[in-house]
């Protein structure tokens, strides 16, 4: 994929997981967080497993657990964060959610990619990288008060 493409499509998802947050919250008040988790990740399910049967990609399915046992993982990791950003939202607000989301995956993302983790070419940390780390910390923090 063209880097342009990558970057604009990205850039638009980020900006539907905005809406996210405050959308499980109204979820939530209505039938509680933790279930408001569960409806949330269930219609996402079935959307993705009617898209991969559309597709014609669920073959793929078969080497499911031909990976290491920490590949498995990200399911789990989008519920905690699911169920997190339902409830720190009322606290901090959705600008509050998407700030210290966007903080915390640049940090594990800047660290993930120094230590060439999970398969990852390793990549230097320099002061750009570090610069734009500290900016996203004082951005968050503005964005909180």
């Amino acid at each position: 994929m063209d880097k342009g493409l990558a970057l604009l499509l990205t850039a638009v998802a980020g900006g539907l997981i905005a809406l996210q947050a405050p959308i499980n919250a109204g979820l939530g008040r209505a039938t509680g967080s933790l279930p408001a988790a569960l409806v949330s990740f269930s219609i996402g399910t079935v959307a993705l497993a009617a898209i991969v049967v559309l597709s014609g990609k669920a073959g793929g399915l078969s080497s499911t657990f031909d990976v290491s046992w920490y590949y498995l993982l990200g399911g789990l990791l989008g519920a905690v964060y699911v169920t997190n950003a339902l409830i720190a939202v009322s606290a901090i607000g959705a600008g509050g959610v998407a700030a210290a989301t966007i903080t915390g995956q640049l940090i594990a993302s800047v660290a993930i990619d120094r230590l060439g983790l999970f398969g990852l070419d390793q990549v230097g940390l320099g002061p750009e990288r570090i610069a734009g780390v500290v900016l996203l910390i004082a951005g968050t923090l503005l964005v909180l008060r």
